[in-house]
């Protein structure tokens, strides 16, 4: 395994944070004791990190000590090297954080606080909860305040505030492995609810070769759109869009951060009715060329169709806007035009920019 080591120096914001609600008369969710328990049973079990270490980041913990302890351990995992009192206490000193972490006696107190792992992965499910909970109690203290400060801007107050909540989700929440037995009966319930059903079994593209290879889009497909400038990217996909929106009553959301909502829809508006996209820029059209506009758009009108056009648009940003336009109108597709226009936006990732992609 690659050497990686954790460098999460402690900020205080936890601490001044837990501080300040113990200060209004409640302590903040933590289950301490479990906390000791985990932390005993990794160091005297060489076999019982790999039970949890998918599970549990040193910010769970609640007392700073023990972040510190699980830091420790953490590194010497991603060293390949054995976790024991020893070289835990070694690992601490050489950081200078022995002191802070308590010092050689307290991990040997910990080490005595159990006879074996054989619960370390449920106490560890327990002080992720409890880790969650109090993201979200500091997070809602955060959102009161600023609610109550006259000068905060509310829309932004929002976003910012969906967008913590969803970060507490994605940095906790992870899926776990499922057995082939699992997905294979998982596949077949799929496959023999596709046999049931006519014609295609996903989101027809409008396309009838491409819909024939792919059998219309399929849930969760992510589908990336390549070729070199000028080549109609973004009037293919207009065009799906509209297929989708108007022939198949679907639901489309299209982010655009090169071309201006009205253009967009002015483009479509060219492709529905026929007309020439040139004309409609200069509105320089006959009475008849008018009558066949206004008639032409009253399905485009109708159909759920939704654009953004936010420019530099980050990761971030857009699922926020997903996840509110999902659950105000639902959502069948998305298409964002194009990719290497977004920005990571708020995201710790430091790679380079195919990475971010």
């Amino acid at each position: 395994m690659a050497e990686q080591r954790v460098n999460q120096p402690n900020t205080g914001r936890s601490s001044g944070a837990l501080v300040n609600l113990t200060a209004g008369g409640r302590v903040p969710p933590q289950a301490v004791d479990l906390e000791e328990a985990v932390l005993g049973a990794l160091l005297i079990d060489k076999n019982a990190l790999s039970k949890i270490v998918d599970i549990l980041h040193p910010d769970a913990f609640y007392k700073d000590q023990h972040k510190l302890i699980f830091k420790s351990i953490i590194n010497l995992f991603g060293e390949n090297q054995p976790v024991d009192i020893l070289t835990v206490a070694s690992d601490l000193r050489k950081d200078g954080e022995m002191k802070q972490a308590g010092g050689e006696v307290y991990l040997a107190q910990l080490s005595q606080k159990v006879s074996s792992a054989a619960h370390i992965e449920y106490h560890a499910r327990i002080i992720l909860q409890k880790h969650i909970q109090r993201e979200l109690v500091r997070i809602s203290s955060e959102i009161i305040e600023s609610a109550f400060d006259e000068t905060t801007d509310v829309l932004e107050l929002l976003d910012r505030s969906e967008q913590k909540l969803f970060e507490v989700a994605q940095g906790n929440l992870k899926r776990n492995y499922e057995s082939s037995e699992a997905l294979i009966r998982q596949a077949l319930e799929r496959i023999e609810h596709i046999s049931k059903q006519e014609g295609l079994s996903g989101i027809p593209s409008g396309f009838s070769d491409l819909d024939r290879i792919t059998s219309g889009w399929q849930p969760s497909d992510l589908i990336i759109l390549a070729a070199r400038p000028g080549m109609g990217k973004t009037a293919f996909v207009l065009s799906m869009a509209r297929n989708m929106a108007i022939e198949h009553n679907k639901k489309v959301a299209i982010f655009s951060l090169e071309m201006s909502s009205v253009q967009l829809i002015t483009r479509v508006i060219s492709s529905e009715t026929g007309l020439n996209s040139e004309k409609l820029r200069k509105g320089d059209l006959t009475d008849y060329e008018w009558k066949n506009l206004t008639s032409g758009v009253v399905d485009l009108e109708k159909a759920k169709l939704f654009i953004d056009d936010t420019p530099a648009l980050s990761v971030f940003d857009l699922r926020a806007k997903v996840r509110r336009l999902a659950s105000t109108q639902g959502l069948d597709a998305i298409i964002i035009d194009y990719l290497q226009l977004m920005t990571v936006g708020g995201s710790k990732t430091q790679g380079n920019r195919e990475q971010e992609i």
